[in-house]
């Protein structure tokens, strides 16, 4: 199985620039993209109907073109929620969780904390209600959490650790949240297989950082300890382009 994860960073957008190509020449059983910035009348028959694939969205109803994330699947899931039980986070369209036979995939985009901090609270409460969320779920079947995770656990997950220390992303809080997650018995999945650093998912558009691989790995597959013998493969698709991040790809045997 084949999931593809990837802050696309405005849905419509992201068609111009080769979205629709990308889906098509993958072929991955599920896509999970972040940041769509649509509302439903703006979702186009070309977005909902993809060819072999289901769509299910969640719309922030709080600011027109803002947040929201989809999940495209080819296997019908047993059921779709879109709600972690925090109506605050809920009505910003943060999150999809699709069930399948073997697992719980919770499609995410976290919350930005904002360069003056002023939303690391939100930010927090966001965090903790989705742990608490995902492990009464844990109680039934596995979890996978993918999306934008807007922090940087470790030093080599960003270029300049030094000089964004404290900053949004970068914050003792989100940082120590992320290891309290891997603490309850969640595995960051590239880390099974890579070790270094110098591997991101996401660049400014200032200074030519892309270009330079001046960037930050805070995009994330996320898994519960269950499914971590399952996990064959998970790497970063930096080569590909249309948004500030590039997508994320996890590999399960079946």
């Amino acid at each position: 199985m084949k999931i593809i994860c990837w802050n696309v960073n405005g849905i419509n957008s992201s068609v111009k620039t080769g979205l629709l190509d990308f889906i098509k020449s993958e072929k991955a059983d599920i896509y999970c993209f972040q940041e769509t910035k649509v509302t439903p009348e703006k979702v186009g028959m070309f977005l909902s109907n993809i060819e072999g694939y289901e769509s299910f969205w969640s719309f922030s109803s709080v600011k027109k073109g803002y947040s929201g994330v989809v999940t495209y699947t080819k296997k019908k899931p047993q059921s779709v929620f879109d709600s972690i039980g925090w109506s605050d986070a809920d009505l910003e369209g943060r999150t999809i969780v699709t069930e399948f036979e073997d697992f719980y995939l919770l499609n995410c985009y976290f919350p930005n904390a904002n360069d003056e901090l002023s939303r690391l609270p939100f930010r927090m409460k966001y965090n903790d209600h989705l742990l608490k969320f995902c492990e009464k779920l844990r109680e039934k079947k596995p979890i996978i959490i993918c999306g934008d995770f807007n922090v940087a656990h470790e030093e080599i997950d960003l270029t300049n650790f030094k000089a964004n220390r404290g900053k949004k992303g970068f914050t003792d809080e989100e940082r120590g949240w992320f290891t309290k997650l891997l603490e309850h018995g969640y595995v960051d999945t590239f880390r099974l297989f890579e070790k270094d650093g110098g591997h991101y998912t996401w660049w400014s558009h200032f200074g030519n950082a892309r270009a330079n691989n001046v960037g930050w790995r805070i995009d994330y597959f996320v898994v519960s300890s269950e499914l971590k013998d399952k996990v064959k493969k998970s790497y970063i698709r930096p080569e590909v382009i249309g948004s500030d991040h590039c997508p994320i790809v996890l590999e399960l045997e079946k």
